[in-house]
């Protein structure tokens, strides 16, 4: 597998106060890299920079070997706070992004637009059904749609454009707990469909440690001092027995507060 994301001795402050420092990170095409830390050590800041929507203060991000401005259709993002427009349809909200890409915000009237429109509410239809939606569900509007609903629609937003890079920001933190569940069964289960790569932003360490085939934990040695990465840990498949993720949990838990990590698999 090839690299396709690169943080090279990445610092980012703010107002004088250093967030990340000396970060260097590679990801590898078609990884599911779930990324763990407490409030305020730079998990979010490291997806913008990644997405494109934030610089480094020093440093460089390549994607795909190419440091890229601006975020683009290559680079999915679905927030913590649901990304939909409140006053589109489901059907809208998920053809927004293609028809945006392919005519502007004021292409309607330039020819093909009604025959690729109709291409894309298709494509819409199928994402919906891939979601776990039903067909009905697209002419309702975001307020109709339970949390889980809603994040299902945000992820089919970002899928229909076929993004190398999906990057989910605590996407799962205001959800239920039956219906967090469900969310980490499909992403999971899409991640090895598509062969996305996947970056998982989350507080909670045996869900990163369900979804992800590797773990990275940032932290601070201090509260003064800026976050490093402190646990970056491949796991295997059969990692996912509630068992292997309660050890496992235990494991990244010392650590992270300073222990020496040692970590051997049951056979």
């Amino acid at each position: 597998m090839k690299d396709i994301i690169r943080l090279e001795n990445i610092g980012v402050t703010y107002s004088n106060k250093k967030v990340l420092e000396h970060l260097d990170l590679t990801i590898r095409e078609g990884e599911f890299v779930a990324v763990c830390g407490q409030t305020g050590c730079g998990k979010s800041t490291m997806l913008r920079l990644i997405l494109g929507a934030e610089k480094p203060t020093t440093g460089r991000v390549l994607i795909d070997g190419r440091e890229l401005p601006r975020p683009d259709r290559h680079r999915g993002y679905v927030p913590q706070k649901y990304s939909l427009f409140p006053d589109k349809t489901v059907l809208d909200n998920i053809t927004f992004g293609p028809e945006t890409e392919e005519f502007g915000l004021i292409g309607r009237l330039k020819p093909g637009f009604r025959r690729r429109r109709k291409e894309f509410q298709a494509q819409a239809y199928e994402y919906l059904k891939h979601m776990g939606l039903q067909a009905s569900d697209a002419h309702k509007y975001p307020d109709e749609l339970s949390g889980g609903m809603q994040q299902r629609v945000a992820i089919a937003q970002a899928l229909i454009m076929k993004p190398q890079i999906l990057l989910m920001d605590e996407a799962f933190s205001a959800l239920d707990p039956g219906t967090r569940s469900e969310m980490q069964k499909l992403v999971r289960t899409l991640w090895k469909e598509t062969g996305t790569t996947f970056l998982f932003v989350t507080h909670n360490i045996p869900e990163a440690i369900f979804l992800g085939s590797r773990v990275v934990i940032l932290g601070k040695d201090s509260p003064e001092s800026s976050s490093k990465v402190q646990v970056d840990m491949e796991l295997p498949e059969e990692a996912h027995s509630r068992e292997e993720v309660e050890r496992l949990t235990r494991v990244i838990g010392n650590a992270t507060a300073g222990a020496k990590l040692e970590l051997t698999y049951a056979e």
